[in-house]
Protein backbone atom coordinates (compact mmCIF):
# COMPACT_ATOMS: atom_id res chain seq x y z
CA UNK A 1 0.00 0.00 0.00
CA UNK A 2 3.05 2.30 0.81
CA UNK A 3 4.84 1.85 -2.31
CA UNK A 4 1.65 3.41 -4.64
CA UNK A 5 -0.21 6.37 -4.60
CA UNK A 6 -3.36 7.11 -2.58
CA UNK A 7 -6.37 6.15 -3.73
CA UNK A 8 -9.21 8.72 -3.31
CA UNK A 9 -12.41 7.49 -3.66
CA UNK A 10 -14.80 10.44 -4.95
CA UNK A 11 -18.88 10.39 -5.24
CA UNK A 12 -20.78 12.24 -8.21
CA UNK A 13 -23.29 13.78 -5.71
CA UNK A 14 -27.06 14.90 -6.80
CA UNK A 15 -26.62 14.53 -10.20
CA UNK A 16 -28.43 17.91 -11.46
CA UNK A 17 -25.82 19.77 -9.19
CA UNK A 18 -22.08 20.94 -9.67
CA UNK A 19 -20.69 17.56 -8.72
CA UNK A 20 -19.49 17.00 -11.87
CA UNK A 21 -18.26 20.18 -12.64
CA UNK A 22 -16.34 20.12 -9.53
CA UNK A 23 -14.10 17.11 -10.18
CA UNK A 24 -13.31 17.92 -13.99
CA UNK A 25 -11.77 21.49 -12.88
CA UNK A 26 -10.02 20.09 -9.95
CA UNK A 27 -8.73 16.95 -11.95
CA UNK A 28 -7.33 19.22 -14.71
CA UNK A 29 -4.34 20.43 -13.09
CA UNK A 30 -1.91 17.59 -13.67
CA UNK A 31 -0.68 18.24 -10.42
CA UNK A 32 -3.44 16.22 -8.96
CA UNK A 33 -2.76 13.49 -10.13
CA UNK A 34 0.51 13.38 -8.98
CA UNK A 35 -0.81 13.35 -5.54
CA UNK A 36 -3.47 10.32 -6.07
CA UNK A 37 -5.26 8.15 -7.74
CA UNK A 38 -9.16 9.36 -8.05
CA UNK A 39 -11.85 6.30 -8.57
CA UNK A 40 -14.87 8.56 -9.19
CA UNK A 41 -17.88 7.06 -8.49
CA UNK A 42 -21.02 7.53 -10.83
CA UNK A 43 -22.07 7.19 -14.26
CA UNK A 44 -19.80 7.77 -17.76
CA UNK A 45 -23.71 8.68 -19.20
CA UNK A 46 -24.49 11.37 -16.78
CA UNK A 47 -20.44 12.67 -16.79
CA UNK A 48 -20.47 12.76 -20.41
CA UNK A 49 -23.67 14.61 -20.26
CA UNK A 50 -22.06 17.41 -18.11
CA UNK A 51 -18.71 17.53 -20.03
CA UNK A 52 -20.70 18.42 -23.18
CA UNK A 53 -22.85 20.91 -20.69
CA UNK A 54 -19.64 22.82 -19.73
CA UNK A 55 -18.08 22.48 -22.82
CA UNK A 56 -15.03 20.59 -21.31
CA UNK A 57 -12.75 17.65 -22.04
CA UNK A 58 -12.81 16.21 -19.00
CA UNK A 59 -11.25 12.96 -19.50
CA UNK A 60 -11.68 9.82 -18.13
CA UNK A 61 -10.97 6.44 -18.10
CA UNK A 62 -13.97 3.92 -17.64
CA UNK A 63 -13.81 0.88 -14.57
CA UNK A 64 -16.23 -1.63 -13.74
CA UNK A 65 -14.13 -2.19 -10.28
CA UNK A 66 -11.77 -0.18 -8.01
CA UNK A 67 -9.05 -2.50 -8.26
CA UNK A 68 -8.92 -1.58 -11.77
CA UNK A 69 -8.13 1.69 -11.35
CA UNK A 70 -4.77 3.30 -12.70
CA UNK A 71 -2.36 5.92 -12.01
CA UNK A 72 -2.09 9.39 -13.77
CA UNK A 73 -5.60 8.87 -14.79
CA UNK A 74 -9.28 9.87 -13.35
CA UNK A 75 -10.88 6.75 -13.24
CA UNK A 76 -14.67 6.63 -13.77
CA UNK A 77 -16.49 3.48 -11.87
CA UNK A 78 -19.82 2.41 -13.14
CA UNK A 79 -21.92 2.17 -10.23
CA UNK A 80 -25.24 1.69 -12.38
CA UNK A 81 -26.02 1.43 -16.26
CA UNK A 82 -29.68 2.07 -16.67
CA UNK A 83 -30.51 5.97 -17.65
CA UNK A 84 -30.98 8.65 -15.30
CA UNK A 85 -32.92 11.96 -16.65
CA UNK A 86 -30.22 15.40 -16.04
CA UNK A 87 -32.19 18.26 -15.60
CA UNK A 88 -29.10 20.71 -14.38
CA UNK A 89 -29.76 23.56 -11.62
CA UNK A 90 -33.41 21.11 -10.79
CA UNK A 91 -33.44 19.04 -7.61
CA UNK A 92 -35.47 16.00 -8.04
CA UNK A 93 -36.08 12.66 -6.44
CA UNK A 94 -34.29 11.35 -9.42
CA UNK A 95 -31.17 13.13 -9.17
CA UNK A 96 -30.67 12.81 -5.74
CA UNK A 97 -31.27 9.01 -5.83
CA UNK A 98 -28.25 8.42 -8.47
CA UNK A 99 -26.21 10.55 -6.02
CA UNK A 100 -27.32 8.28 -3.39
CA UNK A 101 -26.67 5.11 -5.09
CA UNK A 102 -22.82 6.43 -6.09
CA UNK A 103 -22.50 6.91 -1.93
CA UNK A 104 -23.71 3.25 -1.12
CA UNK A 105 -21.40 1.50 -3.30
CA UNK A 106 -18.64 3.58 -2.39
CA UNK A 107 -19.52 2.39 1.23
CA UNK A 108 -19.73 -0.89 0.07
CA UNK A 109 -16.24 -0.74 -1.55
CA UNK A 110 -14.35 0.94 1.67
CA UNK A 111 -15.76 -2.04 3.75
CA UNK A 112 -13.45 -4.22 1.42
CA UNK A 113 -10.72 -1.25 1.93
CA UNK A 114 -10.65 -1.08 -1.67
CA UNK A 115 -9.03 2.78 -1.66
CA UNK A 116 -7.88 4.43 0.90
CA UNK A 117 -10.03 7.65 1.80
CA UNK A 118 -13.51 9.44 0.29
CA UNK A 119 -14.22 12.54 -0.82
CA UNK A 120 -18.17 13.29 -0.88
CA UNK A 121 -19.48 15.53 -3.86
CA UNK A 122 -22.72 17.76 -2.89
CA UNK A 123 -25.84 15.79 -1.86
CA UNK A 124 -28.21 17.30 -0.34
CA UNK A 125 -28.72 14.27 2.21
CA UNK A 126 -25.85 12.70 3.69
CA UNK A 127 -27.26 12.12 7.09
CA UNK A 128 -26.77 8.54 7.43
CA UNK A 129 -23.45 8.74 7.06
CA UNK A 130 -23.55 11.91 9.35
CA UNK A 131 -25.17 10.04 12.26
CA UNK A 132 -22.68 7.07 12.02
CA UNK A 133 -19.36 9.55 12.23
CA UNK A 134 -18.89 12.67 14.02
CA UNK A 135 -18.78 15.43 11.59
CA UNK A 136 -15.34 17.97 11.97
CA UNK A 137 -15.82 21.40 9.98
CA UNK A 138 -12.59 23.01 9.44
CA UNK A 139 -11.91 26.21 8.76
CA UNK A 140 -8.57 27.82 10.20
CA UNK A 141 -8.69 28.32 13.27
CA UNK A 142 -11.49 26.49 13.77
CA UNK A 143 -12.11 23.13 14.43
CA UNK A 144 -15.73 22.54 15.17
CA UNK A 145 -18.03 19.90 16.26
CA UNK A 146 -21.40 19.26 17.31
CA UNK A 147 -22.85 17.33 20.16
CA UNK A 148 -26.49 17.12 18.55
CA UNK A 149 -27.24 16.80 15.40
CA UNK A 150 -30.62 16.75 13.20
CA UNK A 151 -32.95 17.41 15.54
CA UNK A 152 -35.18 20.45 16.89
CA UNK A 153 -33.76 23.32 18.83
CA UNK A 154 -36.64 22.20 21.88
CA UNK A 155 -35.30 19.17 22.07
CA UNK A 156 -31.74 20.15 22.66
CA UNK A 157 -31.62 20.25 26.31
CA UNK A 158 -32.91 16.65 26.67
CA UNK A 159 -30.31 15.19 24.95
CA UNK A 160 -27.08 16.96 26.93
CA UNK A 161 -26.06 14.10 28.79
CA UNK A 162 -22.92 13.33 30.64
CA UNK A 163 -22.11 10.29 28.35
CA UNK A 164 -23.18 12.28 25.30
CA UNK A 165 -20.88 15.01 25.85
CA UNK A 166 -17.81 12.37 27.25
CA UNK A 167 -18.34 10.51 24.18
CA UNK A 168 -18.44 13.37 22.16
CA UNK A 169 -15.56 15.36 23.44
CA UNK A 170 -13.17 12.26 23.36
CA UNK A 171 -14.16 11.63 20.10
CA UNK A 172 -13.11 15.09 19.02
CA UNK A 173 -10.10 15.20 21.40
CA UNK A 174 -8.74 11.58 19.63
CA UNK A 175 -9.16 13.37 16.07
CA UNK A 176 -7.29 16.08 16.54
CA UNK A 177 -4.42 13.82 17.65
CA UNK A 178 -4.61 10.72 14.96
CA UNK A 179 -6.22 12.55 12.16
CA UNK A 180 -4.83 16.16 12.43
CA UNK A 181 -1.74 14.98 14.55
CA UNK A 182 -1.90 17.56 17.26
CA UNK A 183 -0.03 16.69 20.38
CA UNK A 184 -2.13 17.19 22.98
CA UNK A 185 -5.10 19.42 21.77
CA UNK A 186 -7.20 21.28 23.77
CA UNK A 187 -10.87 21.10 23.30
CA UNK A 188 -13.45 23.36 25.02
CA UNK A 189 -17.59 22.90 25.60
CA UNK A 190 -19.71 25.49 25.19
CA UNK A 191 -22.76 25.97 27.43
CA UNK A 192 -25.97 25.95 26.35
CA UNK A 193 -27.39 29.02 28.43
CA UNK A 194 -26.70 32.53 28.75
CA UNK A 195 -23.59 32.94 30.35
CA UNK A 196 -23.21 29.32 31.49
CA UNK A 197 -25.55 29.47 34.40
CA UNK A 198 -28.33 27.14 33.93
CA UNK A 199 -29.15 23.43 35.15
CA UNK A 200 -27.02 21.62 32.16
CA UNK A 201 -24.04 23.46 32.83
CA UNK A 202 -24.21 23.12 36.90
CA UNK A 203 -25.65 19.79 36.62
CA UNK A 204 -23.74 17.82 33.07
CA UNK A 205 -21.66 19.82 31.06
CA UNK A 206 -19.29 20.77 33.99
CA UNK A 207 -19.21 17.33 36.16
CA UNK A 208 -18.51 16.12 32.62
CA UNK A 209 -15.94 17.94 31.88
CA UNK A 210 -14.33 16.71 35.12
CA UNK A 211 -14.41 13.79 34.26
CA UNK A 212 -13.13 14.00 30.84
CA UNK A 213 -9.93 15.97 33.09
CA UNK A 214 -9.75 12.88 34.58
CA UNK A 215 -9.76 10.27 31.94
CA UNK A 216 -6.93 12.54 30.15
CA UNK A 217 -8.67 14.18 27.78
CA UNK A 218 -7.92 18.33 27.88
CA UNK A 219 -11.20 19.33 27.62
CA UNK A 220 -12.50 22.84 29.41
CA UNK A 221 -15.25 24.87 30.00
CA UNK A 222 -18.26 25.53 29.81
CA UNK A 223 -17.85 28.67 28.20
CA UNK A 224 -20.69 30.93 27.51
CA UNK A 225 -20.69 31.06 23.64
CA UNK A 226 -21.46 35.25 22.47
CA UNK A 227 -17.97 35.75 25.27
CA UNK A 228 -15.89 32.62 24.19
CA UNK A 229 -15.78 33.70 20.15
CA UNK A 230 -16.41 37.52 21.02
CA UNK A 231 -13.18 37.57 23.15
CA UNK A 232 -11.09 35.39 20.81
CA UNK A 233 -10.93 32.41 23.57
CA UNK A 234 -11.82 30.51 20.71
CA UNK A 235 -8.06 31.27 19.47
CA UNK A 236 -6.71 28.83 22.52
CA UNK A 237 -8.14 25.43 21.27
CA UNK A 238 -7.65 23.21 19.03
CA UNK A 239 -10.76 21.96 19.05
CA UNK A 240 -14.83 22.76 19.82
CA UNK A 241 -17.80 21.28 20.94
CA UNK A 242 -21.44 22.95 20.34
CA UNK A 243 -24.22 21.92 22.34
CA UNK A 244 -26.48 22.32 18.69
CA UNK A 245 -25.69 23.23 15.07
CA UNK A 246 -26.65 26.36 14.82
CA UNK A 247 -24.22 27.76 18.69
CA UNK A 248 -20.95 26.65 16.07
CA UNK A 249 -22.10 27.33 12.34
CA UNK A 250 -23.00 30.99 12.92
CA UNK A 251 -20.20 32.12 14.80
CA UNK A 252 -17.61 29.95 12.60
CA UNK A 253 -19.13 31.29 9.04
CA UNK A 254 -18.78 34.96 10.52
CA UNK A 255 -15.12 34.24 12.10
CA UNK A 256 -13.53 32.16 8.71
CA UNK A 257 -13.48 32.48 4.99
CA UNK A 258 -15.39 30.53 2.78
CA UNK A 259 -13.74 27.23 2.48
CA UNK A 260 -14.71 24.95 4.83
CA UNK A 261 -14.10 21.16 4.85
CA UNK A 262 -16.40 18.73 6.93
CA UNK A 263 -13.92 16.00 8.10
CA UNK A 264 -16.12 12.77 9.14
CA UNK A 265 -14.56 11.69 12.65
CA UNK A 266 -14.86 8.14 14.45
CA UNK A 267 -15.11 6.34 11.31
CA UNK A 268 -12.74 3.36 10.23
CA UNK A 269 -12.23 4.43 6.72
CA UNK A 270 -11.01 8.72 5.71
CA UNK A 271 -14.10 10.59 4.53
CA UNK A 272 -13.79 14.45 4.22
CA UNK A 273 -16.60 16.72 2.38
CA UNK A 274 -16.51 20.06 1.00
CA UNK A 275 -19.05 22.00 2.89
CA UNK A 276 -21.01 22.81 0.12
CA UNK A 277 -24.26 22.28 -1.08
CA UNK A 278 -25.01 20.81 -4.94
CA UNK A 279 -25.99 24.44 -5.75
CA UNK A 280 -28.58 24.07 -8.26
CA UNK A 281 -28.59 27.23 -9.23
CA UNK A 282 -25.03 27.50 -10.62
CA UNK A 283 -25.28 23.95 -12.23
CA UNK A 284 -24.41 23.19 -15.76
CA UNK A 285 -23.44 27.14 -16.28
CA UNK A 286 -19.25 26.65 -15.50
CA UNK A 287 -19.40 29.12 -12.10
CA UNK A 288 -18.88 26.95 -9.46
CA UNK A 289 -15.41 27.18 -8.06
CA UNK A 290 -13.55 23.91 -6.76
CA UNK A 291 -11.20 25.21 -4.29
CA UNK A 292 -13.21 23.99 -1.36
CA UNK A 293 -13.53 20.70 -3.28
CA UNK A 294 -9.79 20.59 -3.95
CA UNK A 295 -9.03 21.48 -0.22
CA UNK A 296 -11.40 18.22 1.08
CA UNK A 297 -9.18 15.92 -1.55
CA UNK A 298 -6.12 17.51 0.27
CA UNK A 299 -7.22 17.59 3.69
CA UNK A 300 -8.12 13.28 2.91
CA UNK A 301 -5.10 13.21 1.82
CA UNK A 302 -3.52 14.38 4.62
CA UNK A 303 -5.39 12.21 6.73
CA UNK A 304 -4.42 9.03 5.20
CA UNK A 305 -0.90 9.77 6.04
CA UNK A 306 -1.38 11.18 9.32
CA UNK A 307 -3.08 8.24 10.12
CA UNK A 308 -0.46 6.09 8.78
CA UNK A 309 2.37 7.79 10.93
CA UNK A 310 0.10 8.19 14.26
CA UNK A 311 -0.32 4.17 14.00
CA UNK A 312 2.70 2.92 12.84
CA UNK A 313 4.68 3.11 16.56
CA UNK A 314 1.65 2.13 18.47
CA UNK A 315 1.38 -1.25 16.75
CA UNK A 316 4.83 -1.87 18.58
CA UNK A 317 4.90 0.10 21.89
CA UNK A 318 7.93 -0.03 23.89
CA UNK A 319 7.30 -0.50 27.82
CA UNK A 320 6.65 3.13 29.77
CA UNK A 321 10.01 3.49 31.53
CA UNK A 322 8.78 6.70 33.75
CA UNK A 323 5.27 7.72 35.13
CA UNK A 324 4.43 11.25 32.94
CA UNK A 325 3.21 14.50 35.28
CA UNK A 326 0.49 16.07 34.28
CA UNK A 327 0.96 19.63 33.26
CA UNK A 328 -1.51 21.83 35.61
CA UNK A 329 -0.74 25.10 34.37
CA UNK A 330 -3.32 25.07 30.87
CA UNK A 331 -6.38 23.69 33.89
CA UNK A 332 -5.22 26.99 35.49
CA UNK A 333 -5.01 28.97 32.69
CA UNK A 334 -8.47 27.89 31.02
CA UNK A 335 -10.46 27.70 34.43
CA UNK A 336 -13.67 28.87 34.58
CA UNK A 337 -13.71 32.08 36.45
CA UNK A 338 -13.64 32.50 40.58
CA UNK A 339 -16.85 34.78 40.78
CA UNK A 340 -18.50 32.43 38.26
CA UNK A 341 -17.49 29.04 40.32
CA UNK A 342 -18.86 31.36 43.60
CA UNK A 343 -21.99 31.74 41.89
CA UNK A 344 -22.31 28.12 40.98
CA UNK A 345 -21.69 26.84 44.35
CA UNK A 346 -24.47 29.26 46.05
CA UNK A 347 -27.08 27.84 43.69
CA UNK A 348 -26.23 24.62 45.06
Amino acid sequence: MEERKIRVAITQGDTNGIGYELIFKTFASPEMLELCTPIVYGSPKIAAYHRKALNTEGSFSIISNADEAKDGRVNLLTCFDDEVKVDLGLSTPESANAGERALQRSLDDARQQLFDALVLSPLESNTKLAIESQPVVIAAPLRMAFLTQHIALKDVAGSITEQALIEQATQLFNTLKRDLRFSNPRVALLALNPKAEGTEETEVIAPAVTKLEEAHVNAFGPYAADDFFGSGKYEAFEGVLAMYHDQGMAPLKALTDAGRVILYGGLPMVVTAPDVTPNFEEAGRGMADETTFRQAIYMAIDVCRNRRTYDLPLANPLPKLYHEKRDESEKVRFSIPKKHENSIKERL
